[in-house]
């Protein structure tokens, strides 16, 4: 019954977001391409639940020629556990990353280029709420443990996006942790709890930290 519910808010809460704000989707996409070369949306393979493949998409924040690698080193530093003396230095490329376009920016502090993903919420590759999609690369660094997130959907946001959004660092384990407890606690009223904790979120400009 649980899965029922919340395909069906999924379905319904996604369908009135996507025609309410069509015309904020057109000024966005203007804007991105004024910005900067490149596409509107930034396509990406991702791992959804129980190790199923899917394109998730994002309206672009970054340069089209920016370098990967980057983000990579990063996950795999900070899954490892890694990051060491360099935390802080990680924290800032993050933070302060030069690939970001400044639209970019400004879209990722209000969550507005997540707004793509609600057409993969309506495909039924994600949720509202649920663990974050997770890259392949990342995935294959997972220990055994930490699969247990993917016995869901991803969602656009989640347990510790609203729990810990203030944290000035998150450890990997901390994150991983945090989605287990949604797996095993998961309900209707706690994916109420996140989803209006994350408009609180978004209207104080927080999402993007």
């Amino acid at each position: 019954m649980y899965n029922l519910i919340k395909r069906i808010i999924d379905i319904i809460f996604s369908l009135l977001f996507l025609i309410y704000f069509l015309p904020i989707f057109f000024i966005i996409a203007i804007l991105i391409i004024l910005g900067s070369k490149g596409p509107i949306l930034f396509k990406a393979m991702s791992i959804g639940k129980n190790g199923r493949r899917f394109i998730y998409y994002k309206f672009r924040t970054m340069f089209i020629d920016f370098n990967e690698d980057l983000h990579r080193e990063y996950i795999d530093k900070l899954i490892s556990g890694d990051l060491g003396l360099a935390k802080g230095n990680y924290k800032f490329k993050l933070k302060m990353d030069p690939r970001i376009t400044p639209i970019g920016k400004f879209l990722r502090k209000y969550y507005l280029d997540e707004i793509p993903q609600f057409i993969n919420v309506l495909k039924g590759d994600m949720s509202l709420i649920g663990p974050r999609p997770a890259f392949e690369f990342e995935v294959n660094n997972y220990k055994e443990w930490q699969k247990e997130r993917l016995k869901v959907k991803p969602g656009i946001t989640g347990l510790w996006q609203t729990e810990r959004i203030n944290s000035t660092f998150i450890d990997f384990d901390e994150m991983i942790k945090m989605d287990i407890i949604y797996v095993r606690r998961k309900s209707i009223l706690l994916d109420l709890k996140i989803l209006f904790k994350t408009i609180f979120v978004v209207l104080k400009g927080e999402a993007g930290h």
